[in-house]
């Protein structure tokens, strides 16, 4: 019995999510979970893979020595002296990779040089700089005799590609026109090193930025009608937009150039289409195919050399500028926990990934309204401050906390700027407007959170729950060894 029990837990171990799946690891948060508890719920639910946005030293020592294979990236602002001296390309591979790669080090397998540097908001500021960055980087990991496995790679957003109005279907796709010859040299340069191209999709976008945008063309279940490409059916946006890319690799001659999905996910809040269940949909659809090796029309039976999901975690002090859904792409609350089921193994089993640990709480006190206040001509003016400084994104119109009287308002907001504060007693005044309580406001659909503690304390807790985890694991053996025995 405990044989054939090891036997499962091994092939369970060696199921499709440890090979290609992965997460995008976000920190854009007032209160980050501990890197040591992000990395643990990455063991815990069997994620092989992690995409950074930098090369945080907190969270390249907590990853250290587990064997999961790691994206670091290069921020956008540092492209540009990157791409202008080949110096600052190899000292930054010296403090950033070979730093870190040792046995027993960091798996490091890509650098992510800048993160959707072509996107048409940003006007062309990295067009010029981003090319030579990505060489240089290169040059410098091939220099340092790395290169071999560890590749520079450029996560682009899906708007550096398109078909033309008169011919919108994915065989028709081609590079943007203002950037084509440029996109030909970045995919010439990744063939000629063994680097995959990286591309970020959001069905979600599609869906947010188009009031006409069929809904169920967003998922995977097949509910919506198909996209007929010269007698090839899309059922679905993902499967479209991939192979509208492969069209647009075609075209410079690398229609077989491996490719990474940097990001794709779908956000539980700040929108009407921003939910808990939508999510839970998208994810199962999308997991499923994966799972099965459906690939796609163009690439049929060969899925995407890796994905990542998007986000781990989600992040209350992104930018709001794209949407209020920037800070809830995370398939775990800020906290850790998850938000619906979801089986990375794409089975569809009804499970839900495995929590973060020893996650340690600031007090059960919450900032609300004080039901005394008379003076409410400043309420708006206290609100939109507590607003400036804190997440009220879930207030608005479709969102989880939509809908409330302007009472429950000004608590939500208190509440947020009150955690943000780490609950300091100055940060629930409000010009007498509020009021510390003990009495959860939350309602039905509405969560009032309590924020986590961070630095020290934080720490403190999550060894104590480390340890008693070990204490687990180490009874669970001896029984399994007493058992063989």
């Amino acid at each position: 019995m405990a044989a054939a029990a090891l036997a499962v837990l091994l092939c369970a171990c060696a199921a499709w999510p440890a090979t290609a799946l992965g997460v995008n690891w976000g920190t854009q948060a007032t209160h980050p979970l501990p890197p040591k508890a992000v990395v643990q719920v990455l063991r815990d639910n069997g994620i092989k893979k992690v995409k950074l946005f930098d090369a945080d030293p907190a969270a390249m020592r907590a990853l250290a020595g587990t064997g999961i294979e790691v994206m670091v990236a290069i921020p956008n602002a540092m492209l540009a002296g990157l791409a202008a001296d080949a110096g600052q390309a190899r000292d930054w591979v010296k403090r950033n990779v070979r730093r870190y790669d040792f046995d027993g080090g960091v798996t490091i397998k890509y650098v992510a040089v800048g993160n959707e540097p072509f996107l048409e908001s940003y006007n062309g500021s990295f067009i010029n700089v981003t090319l030579p960055a990505l060489q240089n980087v290169q040059n410098a990991l091939n220099d340092a005799g790395i290169g071999d496995r560890i590749k520079a790679t450029v996560p682009l957003n899906a708007d550096v590609y398109n078909s033309p109005r008169s011919n919108p279907v994915p065989s028709a796709g081609r590079f943007r026109a203002d950037i084509a010859g440029l996109m030909a040299d970045m995919v010439r340069f990744l063939a000629r090193n063994g680097a995959p191209f990286t591309v970020n999709i959001y069905p979600f976008l599609s869906l947010y930025l188009n009031e006409h945008f069929p809904l169920d063309y967003a998922f995977f279940d097949g509910g919506a009608a198909p996209v007929d490409d010269h007698g090839v059916l899309y059922t679905n946006v993902f499967d479209a937009n991939f192979d509208t890319l492969v069209a647009a690799l075609g075209a410079v001659g690398h229609g077989d150039m491996p490719v990474v999905v940097g990001e794709v996910g779908w956000p539980t809040d700040g929108d009407r289409h921003a939910k808990a269940s939508y999510a839970q949909r998208f994810y199962a659809g999308l997991l499923r195919r994966l799972a099965a090796n459906a690939g796609t029309p163009a690439r049929p039976g060969q899925r995407p050399a890796e994905v990542y999901l998007f986000g781990l975690v989600d992040e209350d002090a992104k930018s709001v500028a794209p949407g209020n859904f920037e800070r809830h792409w995370g398939v775990l609350r800020y906290d850790g926990q998850p938000k619906f089921a979801m089986d990375l193994t794409g089975q569809g089993r009804d499970t839900t990934l495995v929590p973060a640990r020893g996650v340690a709480y600031l007090s059960r006190t919450w900032c609300a309204l004080n039901p005394r206040a008379k003076d409410l001509g400043r309420l708006g003016a206290n609100v939109d401050y507590a607003c400036t400084f804190a997440d009220c994104t879930p207030l608005g119109y479709g969102s989880t906390c939509g809908g409330m009287d302007v009472a429950g308002n000004a608590s939500y907001a208190f509440n947020a700027y009150y955690q943000a504060q780490n609950q300091k007693d100055e940060a629930c005044d409000f010009q007498g407007l509020a009021l510390p309580t003990e009495t959860d406001p939350s309602t039905a659909t509405c969560n009032f959170t309590i924020q986590i503690q961070t630095g020290a304390a934080a720490m403190a807790s999550l060894g104590r729950s480390a340890g008693a985890a070990a204490l687990v694991l180490a009874s669970a053996s001896l029984q399994l060894l007493a058992q063989l025995w």
